[in-house]
């Protein structure tokens, strides 16, 4: 049986996670050496190689490696919660707390959670990250979130999903352009018309998947990986967007007004779900978020 200590296991993620021995030793204020040493011990005691170690070029992973960080974070993360709630069972919930989101859900999902989760949990450590889809999968799967904020297409087999939402993708057009009028409007009515593109992992591939099912191909003027210049762009009558999340105000940030309009057929709907490691027991704060998701949106039920 491998005898290996929390104390390495810290080092060796500490390690992973900055790169290089010295950027680890600082964050965890301990010397090179003793990282170096913790590391060595950690590889000894799994007799297994997890770091290759380059000077000048900091520290990388094998894939031993990759596979110990996934579950060190793991048990990192137990140990802590059973310290915290120990010594003071059914007392306040303590521990921390990271969220993933990909960037457009952010404004919306992760504000409304960690706003009703910061309420109801004042004891709690929150913080975030948010970035693209793939990059929220391989967070919520490596540990470096608890829990993360997804589309739901795309998921990987290891993650863990409690549904949220449906979202149905709609058309984005300026108050004064000459489709603004209309109830509904087609892919076939668009596709002519100037698209700006948002152009990020996912909403990207989505958009451009409804054109090509239906046998369309759209005339991108634009691409930006911004929400809201795309949302400007549009309020400048500059073309068009398909857009799934919508705020609640109608006005672009130069406070442009903007219609938003049904696509006819109406396309299929975009889930939106809580993410977390399959093979992982959520800690006892992250366990209280996806509590409050689930009253939050409804019964969606983990999958």
């Amino acid at each position: 049986m491998a005898h290996y200590t929390l104390r390495q296991l810290e080092c060796f993620v500490a390690v992973a996670d900055t790169g290089s021995l010295s950027a680890a030793a600082k964050a965890l204020h301990l010397s090179d050496s003793a990282v170096s040493g913790a590391v060595t011990e950690l590889e000894r005691s799994l007799d297994a190689r997890l770091t290759i170690r380059r000077k000048a070029h900091g520290v990388v992973l094998t894939p031993s490696g990759r596979y110990v960080l996934e579950h060190a974070r793991g048990i990192l993360r137990s140990s802590r919660d059973l310290s915290l709630h120990a010594a003071d069972a059914g007392a306040e919930l303590r521990g921390t707390l990271m969220l993933g989101s990909y960037v457009t859900l952010a404004p919306t999902v992760l504000a409304r959670l960690i706003d009703g989760y910061a309420a109801r949990h004042p004891a709690v450590e929150l913080d975030f990250l948010d970035g693209g889809q793939m990059q929220m999968h391989d967070y919520a799967a490596s540990g470096r979130v608890d829990l993360a904020i997804t589309y739901d297409f795309g998921l990987p087999s290891g993650l863990a999903s409690l549904p949220l939402y449906e979202a149905t993708p709609c058309a984005v057009l300026s108050a004064d352009h000459p489709l603004a009028g209309r109830e509904s409007l087609t892919l076939t009515e668009l596709a002519a018309e100037p698209m700006i593109l948002l152009d990020v992992h996912t909403s990207r591939e989505n958009t451009l998947s409804m054109f090509s099912e239906a046998g369309l191909d759209p005339a991108i003027r634009f691409r930006t990986s911004n929400y809201e210049v795309t949302r400007s762009l549009v309020a400048r009558g500059m073309g068009y967007a398909i857009l799934v999340q919508q705020p609640a105000g109608s006005r672009s940030y130069e406070g442009r007004e903007l219609v938003v309009l049904p696509l006819d057929p109406v396309p299929r709907p975009v889930g939106v779900s809580l993410v977390w490691p399959r093979d992982t027991k959520p800690s006892q704060a992250a366990q209280a978020m996806i509590d409050l998701a689930r009253e939050t949106y409804g019964e969606g039920g983990a999958n």
